[in-house]
């Protein structure tokens, strides 16, 4: 399960559209009490399987989905 949380700040836009460009399927949630209760209080955070990124961590992450999407090979 991919969740994003998100306050819709600008960063936040940046990795929802890198993650909608790479059509990587996601809930977005944000409800601060549960982001307070995961302990997160810098945003966009990214959790895939119960592993949290970062925003610079997410957007990597996007981007070799989006690679491997468009069959790019570096």
């Amino acid at each position: 399960m991919i969740i994003l949380y998100s306050n819709n700040c600008p960063k936040c836009k940046v990795l929802k559209k890198k993650l909608d460009d790479a059509n990587v399927k996601y809930t977005v949630v944000d409800d601060t009490e549960i982001m307070i209760s995961k302990g997160i209080d810098l945003l966009p955070v990214l959790e895939i399987d119960n592993v949290m990124m970062d925003f610079a961590t997410a957007v990597e992450w996007a981007n070799n989905r989006q690679e491997l999407t468009n069959g790019d090979k570096y």
